[in-house]
């Protein structure tokens, strides 16, 4: 039976038709995947949810009655709350202040502070969370503030939950209890709506699916099971995709880079490692096995005998590396490769200007270069890149790096937060680098994308090179029997 209902729900922004007559049903006890590309519709949907967007038509109906919040705080008291990446607490409050955030039980005009300890207890018990409630949430690791957040949802008694990008800040482990605790909700009746871009994550939590593209309905799907995530990649992208992750088979040159005896913060051994022209070689490890590690090693916060291009070089800065034809694109492009308030063109540009020269003509050129061939999709150089989707200031950071020559490619999680039809083309982009002669090295948590693109692989451990792998012996299993302590 249905419990969340959207009927022809559209929505308008100046210029863009974001939602176009959306229809579809979640039922309760139901984790229900909500799909599409970046653009497709699925954030705006879910802040019309969550009452920080208001429709321009169509209707919502929860557990059979009109559901038309005002705000966020409204949709809660509605008995519906979505979780976002950037979660919605205070950090310097205590977790009990948190989860009752709003609706304190209080006596006489002073909160009653052993029944919100008792109360807060027993939601968290709920989720499993042995949290002392007077903790102090800001101490917590992400994930417990994440169970926190949704706390906070059940103690405004929600019955429909959403899920947006949840998994994005979590280790394996966290994120699977956080599917345990999915699984708990709709085991109690709740009806929830889960939004990712991992599809491993779709199949493994959902069992029902709703597809949107370029702002209106594909396909609704009562179980994943039967009809396959292939069916769902090719409702979301509009064609047939057999390879999310294409390999290309390409010749390979000289030792474009060696490291003997590489040391540096978060390696707790020393590694040794060597890439050849043409080659792409794929990093796996679980979180904190030095993957990223070993990639700022090699950019100029390590130590070791190294050889470029069959030298003897010294990098001990990543302006020494760059000038050595060796560019990074870390894991968090917000915080670390993005500057989110400049322009397309000042994002790429940062990389080529000399000193603080400023040739906005120049620059414009080979931005425009960069934009074409990398296929980014923007309204304008001059725009702000956080106005981009995730796939395309993906596509920006890699476009800085290209205009220079190039030996070494250091990638760390490129396809985090990208949506299928992106992270296809960042490969195929990293392919024609490597059949340039460019020698790539991937860093990727997902065992499927390691696997797919990569010649070979090398595998962390424990801050350790745990071993090697060719692309004939590598196999899920063997990654992960090497990854685990």
């Amino acid at each position: 039976m249905a419990f969340l209902e959207f009927h022809e729900i559209s929505k308008t922004f100046p210029g863009v038709r974001a939602l176009d007559r959306v229809s579809f049903e979640v039922e309760a006890g139901r984790a229900h995947a909500l799909c599409g590309e970046n653009g497709a519709g699925k954030s705006t949907l879910l802040k019309i949810l969550a009452g920080a967007y208001r429709a321009d038509s169509g209707t919502i109906s929860v557990a059979g009655q009109p559901f038309h919040p005002t705000s966020p705080n409204q949709a809660l008291l509605g008995g519906v709350a979505v979780i976002y990446q950037e979660l919605n607490l205070v950090n310097d409050a205590s977790v009990a202040e948190n989860v009752f955030l709003g609706h304190m039980p209080a006596t006489g005009g002073w909160v009653d502070r052993k029944e919100l300890h008792a109360r807060a207890s027993a939601v968290l018990a709920r989720l499993g969370l042995d949290i002392h409630p007077e903790t102090r949430l800001g101490d917590l690791p992400i994930a417990q503030r994440q169970l926190v957040e949704i706390a906070k949802a059940l103690s405004r008694n929600a019955r429909v939950i959403a899920f947006d990008e949840p998994t994005s800040s979590l280790s394996a482990r966290e994120s699977e209890r956080l599917f345990e605790v999915i699984e708990s909700l709709c085991s109690e009746g709740c009806a929830v709506l889960y939004v990712s871009h991992r599809m491993v994550e779709i199949e493994r939590v959902c069992r029902s699916a709703t597809v949107l593209r370029d702002g209106s309905h594909v396909s609704t799907y009562e179980s994943i099971a039967e009809v396959g995530i292939d069916r769902l990649i090719e409702d979301m992208v509009g064609r047939e995709l057999t390879e999310v992750f294409p390999y290309h088979e390409r010749p390979q040159g000289d030792v474009a880079y060696s490291a003997t005896g590489l040391t540096g913060p978060g390696l707790r051994a020393p590694v040794s490692l060597s890439i050849r022209e043409g080659e792409i070689v794929g990093v796996y490890g679980l979180a904190g096995s030095g993957r990223t590690e070993l990639l700022k090693a090699i950019y100029g916060a390590g130590r070791g005998t190294l050889e470029i291009g069959g030298v003897e070089a010294r990098v001990t800065s990543p302006r020494e590396a760059l000038a050595q034809g060796i560019a990074l694109a870390p894991e968090d492009r917000k915080k670390e490769a993005l500057f989110p308030l400049l322009s397309v063109r000042e994002n790429m540009a940062v990389a080529w200007r000399d000193g603080c020269m400023v040739h906005a003509e120049t620059e414009s050129r080979s931005a425009q270069q960069q934009v074409e061939r990398l296929g980014i999709r923007l309204a304008s150089l001059e725009a702000p890149v956080a106005q981009l989707s995730g796939g395309n200031q993906q596509k920006v950071v890699l476009g800085r790096w290209l205009h220079l020559p190039l030996r070494l490619l250091l990638l760390d999680e490129p396809t985090r937060g990208v949506d299928i039809g992106a992270k296809r083309e960042l490969h195929e982009a990293v392919a024609a680098l490597a059949a340039e002669g460019v020698a790539v090295l991937l860093v990727s948590s997902e065992t499927a994308e390691v696997l797919g693109v990569s010649d070979r692989i090398l595998v962390m451990r424990e801050g350790e090179l745990a071993g090697e792998l060719s692309r004939a012996e590598a196999t899920e299993e063997a990654l992960v029997r090497l990854s685990l302590p």
